[in-house]
């Protein structure tokens, strides 16, 4: 198994377990219908804040010690379903934020669930790197000391991200994304190997990351030309200013269909100058779908009685 699949198997602790244990499943299970009254969906949404509290009950039973997180759990659910009751808006945010105490609480579990799989990912890598290198077991020992502390500090970033009063979901979704269990891996190899053992590493590792913003890139490309129809000249221009967006990118990089250097993006705003390749017809029908996405999503989160944050873009590339 190369390093990039291994990457790929690596998942970090799910969003949607947060968020949804403790309190987005009140919103989503039995709901009725965009033709329910605002009456109902409250009604309807009080028998789960019964069976919420049903839960949380049980948990404090086996845990006395969080039974004050579990008051402030049931607090927070009733000032939202206090903001439905009166048209205020409540987003997932809201959600989020009275979630908060259960899932400082619980983050421990959460958090000896991600090391077991983060371990199983780096026994993967480093048993590739051990035998294509050639690593003597002092290396070895080097390399999983240097994993195992790359993952005690993702795990504190992570734990520090999701308990700030702060957060949002969409920091939660971008922190998700942009997960990079071996980042800073080629610093510390650097290290450990040298001669042409350190350049076949490099070199490896350079083609891994050109293949990722090639990927990257390419959906990203034809996304974007599913909705506004691209022609030759303007896919290059949008590649190159979408793999100079990808944070994997190197100027060093050969990425096929793309000779030399691809320049830079002006002001570092990937939207920006995606948007200053296309012409005015293209940008009206850019515009119409990113509307027709929102209006979609926001009737969606309207039947199970959220609202949409405002600046939240559903073409956002």
């Amino acid at each position: 198994m190369s390093i990039a699949s291994s990457l790929k198997s690596f998942i970090p602790l799910v969003i949607g377990v947060s968020i949804g244990a403790v309190g987005a499943s009140l919103f989503k299970q039995s709901m009725p219908g965009a033709e329910g009254s605002p009456e109902e969906q409250v009604a309807r949404l009080e028998v789960e804040l019964k069976r919420a509290n049903n839960r949380v009950a049980a948990l404090q039973e086996a845990h006395p010690e969080r039974r004050g997180s579990g008051r402030e759990f049931r607090d927070g659910v009733r000032d939202v379903f206090d903001d439905l009751r009166a048209g205020r808006p409540v987003t997932p945010d809201d959600l989020l934020r009275v979630s908060k105490p259960l899932i400082r609480d619980f983050s421990p579990l959460f958090d000896r669930i991600r090391v077991r799989q983060q371990k199983q990912m780096i026994d993967s890598m480093s048993g590739e790197i051990a035998r294509k290198y050639d690593l003597t077991e002092d290396q070895q020992g080097s390399l999983k000391a240097w994993f195992e502390r790359k993952i005690e500090a993702d795990a504190k970033a992570w734990s520090d991200l999701v308990t700030a009063e702060s957060t949002t979901v969409e920091d939660m979704a971008e922190a998700s994304r942009n997960v990079r269990p071996d980042e800073g891996l080629d610093e510390f190899m650097a290290g450990v190997l040298s001669g042409d053992k350190l350049t076949d590493f490099q070199d490896s590792r350079m083609a891994e990351r050109a293949e990722r913003v090639q990927r990257e890139a390419d959906a990203r490309v034809q996304r974007l030309d599913n909705i506004v129809g691209l022609d030759d000249a303007q896919r290059d221009q949008v590649f190159g200013i979408m793999a100079r967006g990808s944070r994997d990118y190197d100027p060093g990089m050969r990425l096929e269909g793309i000779g030399g250097d691809i320049g830079t993006t002006p002001g570092g705003d990937t939207n920006a100058a995606m948007l200053s390749v296309l012409r005015p017809d293209q940008r009206e029908s850019y515009e119409t779908e990113r509307q027709r996405r929102r209006d979609e999503a926001v009737k969606e989160m309207e039947e199970i009685g959220l609202t949409m944050p405002v600046d939240w873009d559903p073409l956002d590339f």
